[in-house]
């Protein structure tokens, strides 16, 4: 493709060489230029794509858009425009031929539920029999390929070269969770959804690299509602009418309040062995009852979204009740087996917030014991840390705090934070080895217990000094497990 028709009707400025240069692709990462690509100079948090250029040039651009004036080595295409990020946006969508305009779409946005409510839509359009493509907070799947991702939404060239794909693999339906970090550095700027759901709003993402205040975040999860025909939104949530005031959208609502169009009018919480569920009843655009294999009052919340999503996209109440009852997903509530007396549940809270919703809901279903394994994460605020020891003390039984992601920094200094507001009154111990401390657990568990192990949820690694090491919670589970076993062959 010519830079000329690429870049029609977008504002720019050639510095040198000529709009008639053929491109074959866009990169905005140096390190994936090939030869005859335009590369993209984006300023980021931590990194300027314009001090890239000549390693770009060396590996064979054509072209450079960038945002500065600069001055570069060889007789090439340098085009300025104002802002790149945004541009990226648009040539990827242009290259990629509009995408979204080839399946139904479906974007989520939240604090919390965006992960499950996005698996949810995706299995109910798969148990009707369709094809469901998803990006999200777990990677991208398309078929039987998944994809790991750095960030829930991913870049905006990367988001439509997997919808381009999703497109070539006749899928009919695209579910997005679409972060408020997307939302605001232009990721999904280009793509008008045909559906835009908001699960609920509170304080989190605010500070360096993130957002600058609470009305910032605000405006950013606002902005999904300016850009989708079509708006879902949980009407009990506080921060609605914030929503609906920054959108242009038609809304239909859900929750327990009389005026929303989906409302659960009866929920009753159900432990039957391993599962860990709800029952609910719902009235409005759905009469019925549902049965949801993830527990608590808040599972109800994100149920309803999905069931309000796909009564919009005309599927059968009757693949709803199939899918929901028969529902997980990685690192959300997910059950793992480890032993008939006790249940092991793995989560990803990783914040004051969630731990407290997670292990309060939990509580509602009278266990014998709540115990909590969990850590924080280095080189992260340690208001998360303050907060996750106060309430995961608050919350449980018994707590084993072990390490997570502690990056840069040392597990006792993580730990001496965790234990700045936890209540004395708990239990606890601290096994710094997270394999160690799920083990313990494991081997002293009661009949009764719920442990919930939390904090890393889907991850399958651990982030020490700059190194990512294998650390998949479920294949460590199995690992203990095993050594248990055969501890027990060679005591008899």
């Amino acid at each position: 493709m010519k830079l000329d028709s690429l870049f029609e009707g977008i504002p720019n400025e050639v510095l040198k060489g000529s709009m008639d240069t053929e491109v074959i692709d866009i990169a905005y990462d140096s390190r994936n230029v090939r030869d005859n690509y335009l590369f993209v100079a984006i300023v980021g948090n931590e990194q300027d794509g314009h001090d890239y250029i000549e390693s770009a040039i060396d590996n064979g651009a054509s072209a450079i858009l960038v945002s500065k004036d600069v001055e570069v080595s060889k007789d090439i295409t340098v085009i300025k425009v104002k802002d790149t990020r945004s541009i990226l946006s648009k040539l990827s969508m242009r290259l990629f031929k509009f995408p979204q305009n080839k399946m139904k779409t479906v974007a989520i946005t939240g604090t919390k539920g965006k992960t499950t409510v996005s698996f949810m839509i995706k299995k109910i359009i798969e148990a009707s029999g369709k094809k469901c493509g998803l990006i999200g907070t777990t990677g991208v799947y398309i078929g039987n390929k998944h994809y790991p991702l750095k960030n829930t939404t991913p870049e905006s060239y990367d988001t439509l070269k997997y919808m381009n794909e999703m497109v070539h693999d006749k899928i009919e339906y695209m579910v997005m969770e679409v972060s408020s970090q997307a939302l605001k550095y232009d990721r999904v700027n280009d793509i008008i959804f045909d559906y835009g759901v908001f699960t609920n709003l509170t304080q989190d993402h605010i500070g360096p690299g993130e957002h600058d205040s609470m009305e910032d975040y605000i405006d950013s999860k606002g902005r999904l509602f300016k850009q989708c025909n079509h708006g879902i939104l949980n009407i009990d949530d506080e921060h609605f009418y914030d929503m609906i005031q920054r959108g242009d959208s038609s809304i239909n609502t859900y929750g327990y309040n009389e005026k929303a169009d989906l409302r659960v009018v009866n929920l009753e919480l159900l432990r039957e062995g391993h599962f860990v569920g709800i029952k609910m009843d719902t009235d409005g655009v759905i009469k019925d009852s549902f049965k949801v294999s993830t527990p608590g009052k808040f599972s109800s919340y994100n149920a309803m979204a999905a069931i309000l999503t796909c009564h919009m996209l005309g599927i059968d109440v009757k693949y709803m009740k199939e899918a929901l009852s028969n529902f997980s997903v990685k690192g959300r509530v997910e059950p793992v087996w480890v032993s008939d007396d006790f249940t092991l549940l793995i989560d990803y809270a990783h914040n004051g917030i969630s731990t407290k919703s997670i292990l309060s809901t939990i509580r509602e279903y009278d266990p014998g014991r709540i115990v909590t394994i969990f850590g924080c994460g280095g080189n992260r605020s340690k208001d998360r840390r303050y907060e996750m020891g106060e309430m995961a003390s608050k919350y449980s039984d018994f707590c084993i705090i072990t390490e997570d992601n502690n990056r840069y920094e040392e597990f006792d200094d993580i730990a001496k934070d965790i234990m700045e507001h936890f209540d004395k009154k708990c239990e606890y111990i601290i096994i710094p080895d997270r394999k160690a401390a799920i083990k313990y657990a494991i081997e002293n568990g009661k009949k009764g217990d719920i442990i919930m192990l939390i904090g890393k949820g889907h991850e399958d690694y651990k982030e020490i000094k700059g190194v990512r090491y294998p650390f998949d919670e479920r294949v460590v589970i199995k690992e203990i497990l095993s050594e248990l076993d055969r501890s027990k062959k060679e005591e008899k």
